[in-house]
């Protein structure tokens, strides 16, 4: 168990009792990156300026924009979820912290999940501080640090922009989690950018993730208004301060080649076109 910097200090008088253990930590398997991540990862990563600070969500195409933002300079972090991504953003020089306006030279996060070498990283590491969610999530202070780019994924997105990120239909997959505080705050910021980011179809490319609209039953995880960017492997949506006729043309033109025919054909039956 590392033992972490920041805000996270519990006196032992709000302690009721410990047990030892002496298991290892929870290590999901490795990401396994493909090809289409990589398109998608730099798509983004040429989009993030140098001196930007981050949150990074997680998943294979998150973590592919990691990856491919190892040569950019003094990028900062202030995110939910610290994982292997951000620690060899860090390791490689790319995540300095120097250009941060705030907590300058210092990581920020809430909560870790990754490697044993994660893990190892993190003991003792003054460098990376943990805050209570409600203070990392607070989209005032997502807002107040310069060019602040957010890239999560999502399940789905329908052609106004909203995406389902945490259920297909009733089906729940994830939980919400922060992506509407980090998406909301990093619109707010000052030179911020938001970033959806998804595969253009699943299944073995039998279903497209963009849909006329989504499934029924499924949770809206981030709504129209707050979707700055949508990138697949085909390219960006830029979908902040569009009209309806201009956000389902932007969304079909990233959607999968097979689909496209059929999303224009239901965005016209829609009245979107």
């Amino acid at each position: 168990m590392p033992r972490t910097s920041g805000r996270n200090q519990v006196h032992l008088s709000r302690v009721l009792g410990w047990i030892e253990a002496d298991y290892p930590l929870v290590s999901p398997p490795p990401t396994v990156i493909t090809e289409d991540d990589r398109v998608i990862g730099k798509l983004v990563a040429g989009r993030i300026p140098d001196g930007a600070t981050l949150q990074i969500g997680i998943g294979s195409v998150p973590d592919a924009v990691a990856e491919l933002l190892c040569d950019h300079r003094d990028l900062g972090i202030h995110t939910e979820l610290f994982a292997d991504g951000l620690r060899q953003l860090i390791e490689s020089g790319a995540a300095t912290g120097a250009a941060k306006s705030q907590q300058r030279f210092q990581a920020v996060t809430t909560d870790a999940l990754g490697s044993p070498e994660l893990y190892a990283f993190l003991d003792d590491n003054r460098h990376v501080l943990f805050w209570p969610a409600e203070q990392t999530n607070d989209v005032r202070m997502i807002a107040a640090l310069r060019k602040f780019c957010a890239v999560n994924a999502t399940m789905q997105v329908d052609l106004l922009g909203q995406c389902a990120s945490e259920s297909l239909g009733t089906h729940y997959v994830s939980s919400t989690g922060g992506q509407a505080d980090f998406m909301r705050g990093a619109v707010l910021s000052e030179g911020g950018h938001s970033f959806i980011v998804t595969h253009s179809s699943a299944h073995g490319g039998t279903i497209s993730r963009i849909q006329p609209t989504l499934s029924p039953g499924a949770v809206v995880t981030s709504h129209k208004n707050l979707v700055d960017k949508v990138v697949t492997e085909y390219g960006v949506a830029e979908l902040r301060g569009r009209s309806i006729r201009q956000r389902a043309e932007a969304l079909i033109g990233i959607a999968h080649p097979s689909f496209r025919d059929s999303l224009r054909a239901d965005a016209r039956r829609l009245g979107y076109l």
